[in-house]
């Protein structure tokens, strides 16, 4: 398990919801699904991990998202199926991970899935085995940072215009599910950002670190 700071965990803890209240939660959508949502400590910043799945995907090609994917039958709830999807996809072990909570599940607009996303403290500095299938990259980005690049813009899908929450660090365009969650993520912890001042650093004493 990861040895990050006990006050970063309780705080997270205190501001999510628990995984077993999201798991009662429903949402609309044919198909359960799950991702994770892997949050580290870094030199006082909060970084969340990504991937950009391969352009040549026949869903959502080149798109940024969490790990993750739909429920298999037999796995003992969609926990279990976040973190089976993060192992597959980037190589993250079950036993890297620990669940500190959830957040609000979301639809997918296109595709039918309800999304349930669990976030997980991890330790930094991992070398990422990404699926050779699925992932073209492994993105780790501050939290500061996707926080600075939100805005809402126009996005063309398909050939249809679009007006839409998106977060956008350098070249990568984060929009969707995906931006959903960060909201929802954003809204929750945005007072433990706020108190660290406008860099949304974390303290070394407040993260044990």
């Amino acid at each position: 398990m990861p040895s990050g700071g006990n006050h970063l965990h309780d705080e997270l803890r205190q501001v999510l919801l628990s995984a077993e209240d999201a798991l009662g939660l429903e949402v609309r959508g044919a198909t359960n699904a799950a991702v994770l949502v892997p949050l580290y400590l870094d030199h006082g910043r909060l970084h969340a991990v990504f991937t950009r799945r391969h352009d040549d995907l026949r869903r959502h090609p080149g798109e940024i998202s969490f790990p993750g994917g739909r429920y298999d039958e037999g796995e003992p709830d969609l926990r279990a199926t976040a973190l089976r999807e993060a192992n597959e996809e980037i190589g993250l072990p079950r036993e890297a991970v620990e669940i500190v909570g959830a957040l609000q599940p979301t639809p997918t607009i296109a595709t039918g899935y309800a999304v349930y996303p669990f976030v997980g403290l991890i330790e930094p500095g991992r070398t990422w085995t990404p699926s050779a299938n699925e992932v073209a990259e492994v993105l780790e980005l501050p939290l500061d940072a996707l926080l600075a690049g939100y805005a809402r813009r126009r996005l063309v899908r398909r050939g249809v215009p679009i007006r839409t929450d998106t977060y956008v660090v350098g070249e990568n365009l984060i929009w969707g599910a995906t931006a959903r969650i960060l909201a929802d993520l954003f809204d929750r912890i945005g007072p433990l950002l706020d108190r660290n001042g406008p860099g949304a650093r974390l303290s070394p004493s407040r993260s044990g670190r």
